[in-house]
């Protein structure tokens, strides 16, 4: 009856946000802008998403490697085709949305030490990017700016035999765990200083700034919580990407579990949902300011001849990503829908080779997420293996967020949702889902 009542009451209002509850985070790669064909994501798709989000992140805007100034990675269509003020401008059909700005993320590539070293670069280098960042929020009428700063990611596990194990854990009692930035604990402290320069600059204009630890991110490395949360209006937490086909080529597992599959492997006890939480609240951050990801995408691996043919993770003797999707020209990333196409449906049930159908495979339990795949065939071709959230567990997702008093949820990226309703008929089914669910 809730759920229905609260669904009325966002028909009676129109164009005004479905605001009510917990957050409902929306990341935008703008340049979905440019895309051609079924991929392209215009205005008036985003229109359609803005009503069910408290926040819409733009992404993503960078730091310009000399002068430490934050600019447009697209000035184009960015700055010369307004595309950033006819974003910021749908507040006045959407008065209850946040729009925020997003640094960094995994579009900034080039030189992204300058994270790093806008760090280390002195406090004058670091007020110019404070008063940049301040007036093109101000200039492009934002909210504020969310910080997903490109910090060295965690190493991954390799492969290893029983042998190799062994030797691994020996060697380790000399050499300790690897470390990717021998400088971390300055870098916290220096990041905690420029987080406090950002809020101090942004309350007299009252905007919010927000915090994005990537995945793969070490967080006791790189963030003092106790001494930013103060400063960060929320912390969202990408948690998703755990394990991916770039990083782990020869083992398939579940990319973003809720709670730690059984520890076998190469798998690791932080590798969940649950886990990256616990570790926020365990340094101090009120529950109500964090915020849990879902991925609006799924890994795929190539399967091999080698590969067990039964699908259950961890999947061996696996050969990197498997083929790039006709939406995400990505290899070893597919979207929403281009899951939902490789489900069995009509159009693909007599279908063999790369356009047979994949096999779905529940999660009974609520804890791990659900995955698909195709064994290779004789010729050692064809094979898939994909983990994914679909909206059933981004909607699970949500209740665990409701049930632990948590901010919100935060869906990456509305561009690749369903947007066009294609899969069910529904468009953004995985928003939907999870905006539901938070109601």
């Amino acid at each position: 009856m809730k759920f229905w009542l609260n669904l009325f009451a966002f028909a009676a209002v129109g164009h005004l946000t479905l605001a009510l509850g917990p957050n409902m985070i929306c990341y935008y790669d703008a340049s979905s802008e440019d895309r051609v064909g079924v991929s392209k994501f215009s205005i008036p798709d985003l229109e359609t998403a803005v009503q069910f989000c408290t926040h819409l992140v733009y992404g993503y805007a960078g730091i310009n490697a000399e002068t430490f100034e934050l600019i447009s990675l697209n000035a184009q269509r960015d700055l010369q085709r307004r595309h950033l003020a006819t974003v910021t401008a749908l507040r006045d059909r959407f008065p209850n949305t946040k729009f925020l700005l997003g640094l960094g993320g995994d579009k900034d590539l080039q030189n992204p030490e300058k994270y790093i070293n806008l760090l280390e670069a002195g406090r004058e280098k670091q007020s110019k990017f404070v008063n940049s960042a301040r007036e093109f929020l101000r200039l492009y009428n934002f909210d504020g700016l969310d910080l997903a700063f490109q910090f060295p990611r965690n190493k991954p596990r390799k492969v290893h035999s029983d042998v190799g194990s062994a030797w691994k854990s020996f060697k380790k009692l000399f050499t300790g765990d690897y470390v990717v930035d021998e400088k971390a604990g300055e870098h916290r402290e220096q990041f905690s200083e420029l987080v406090k320069d950002l809020k101090a600059a942004f309350v007299p204009y009252n905007m919010m700034l927000s915090l994005t630890v990537l995945p793969n991110v070490n967080s006791s490395w790189y963030f003092n919580v106790p001494a930013i949360s103060n400063h960060l209006d929320h912390v969202t937490l990408a948690t998703f990407d755990f394990t991916t086909p770039d990083r782990n080529p020869e083992e398939a597992d579940y990319t973003a579990p809720l709670y730690p599959p059984i520890l076998e492997g190469n798998r690791l006890p932080h590798y969940n949902v649950d886990f990256q939480v616990d570790h926020w609240i365990s340094q101090g951050v009120p529950h109500n300011k964090i915020n849990i990801g879902v991925a609006s995408y799924g890994r795929a691996w190539k399967m091999t001849s080698d590969s067990k043919t039964d699908g259950f993770p961890i999947v061996s003797n696996t050969d990197g990503p498997a083929p790039a999707g006709y939406e995400s020209k990505t290899p070893g990333l597919l979207t929403w829908p281009e899951v939902c196409h490789k489900l069995p449906n009509p159009t693909n049930v007599a279908k063999t080779g790369a356009e047979a159908p994949i096999r779905r495979v529940n999660d009974p339990n609520k804890k791990v997420g659900v995955y698909a795949f195709r064994p290779a065939n004789a010729d050692g071709e064809h094979g898939i293996w994909v983990s994914y959230d679909d909206p059933d567990v981004a909607s699970n997702k949500a209740s665990f967020v409701r049930n632990r008093g948590l901010g919100g949820v935060a869906l990456f990226d509305l561009t690749m949702d369903d947007f066009r309703g294609t899969c069910t008929g529904d468009k953004f089914p995985m928003l939907r889902a999870i905006k539901y669910k938070l109601l």
